[in-house]
């Protein structure tokens, strides 16, 4: 089954995904942005799409509207939007509820989460990213899960509460995690040391961790109760206090756990 779909946003998720839909055999009608030349942009990586800046969709011939925005805009635009007669409105949020999209113009309601980081300057191949689905119309269900097919095997229906956990989960697994490699990236460089050095560890440690699990992976001065190298590292790091006491919760926390 192939659907007309309007796209709301132009930022990262927009960017992947107008282009993968287009790419499964869907037509994209619309894609609105509050700049049209933001959404003139994307108009040219689909072979027929409209730029627009105004929420009156009532005339649209799209069956899907695809609310790919900040979580903080979302209820904005859900409120204003004007849509067609038996639409369908979705969301691509991990931590926003369904509920948010009831006060609406739509006939039907539901998430479409792709868990996955997006960034314009990589690509993504979407055969991979899962698709967190939620609806509570069935029929409505099951064109979400027909559209997420087209683009994917990998997805699940889950409801909102857990969808918020494990948007939760990703956060640590992936955006803290880049964070601290994002420090650890300063430190060396505050050393004049190249960074290059330590990717491979990078590499190596989540790997492991995907192999093994995290518990069974953990290694480090923390785990061995090694508080000698602990403290050289926390005096080391009073540079600044911030990352020192970032240092020392963490620390403690392997070793509470562990």
């Amino acid at each position: 089954m192939k659907f007309k779909i309007a796209i709301l946003g132009t930022g990262n998720v927009a960017y992947h995904l107008i282009p993968a839909l287009e790419n499964a055999g869907h037509t994209i009608t619309e894609i609105y942005g509050r700049n049209l030349e933001d959404a003139e942009k994307l108009t040219e990586k689909v072979y027929v799409a409209e730029a627009v800046d105004e929420l009156d969709f009532s005339e649209s011939k799209a069956e899907i509207f695809i609310l790919a925005v900040s979580d903080s805009a979302i209820s904005d635009i859900a409120d204003e939007i004007i849509l067609p007669e038996n639409s369908i409105l979705v969301h691509t949020s991990g931590t926003v509820p369904l509920s948010i999209l009831g006060y609406s113009s739509a006939t039907y309601t539901g998430v479409m989460y792709p868990l996955q980081t997006f960034s314009k300057g990589r690509a993504i191949d979407f055969v991979d990213v899962p698709f967190l689905l939620e609806s509570e119309d069935e029929e409505t269900l099951q064109k979400l899960k027909k559209l997420a097919k087209s683009l994917t095997p990998y997805n699940y229906i889950v409801k909102s509460k857990d969808r918020l956990a494990l948007h939760i989960a990703a956060v640590f697994a992936s955006n803290f995690t880049n964070h601290m490699i994002r420090l650890s990236e300063e430190i060396m460089a505050r050393q004049g040391l190249n960074f290059e050095m330590l990717k491979p560890l990078i590499i190596e440690s989540i790997s492991k961790t995907l192999e093994i699990g995290a518990k069974r992976a953990q290694t480090g001065p923390a785990i061995r109760g090694d508080f000698g190298t602990l403290d050289n590292h926390f005096q080391f790091l009073n540079y600044n206090e911030q990352v020192a006491e970032l240092y020392r919760l963490i620390s403690q926390d392997i070793i509470d756990v562990n």
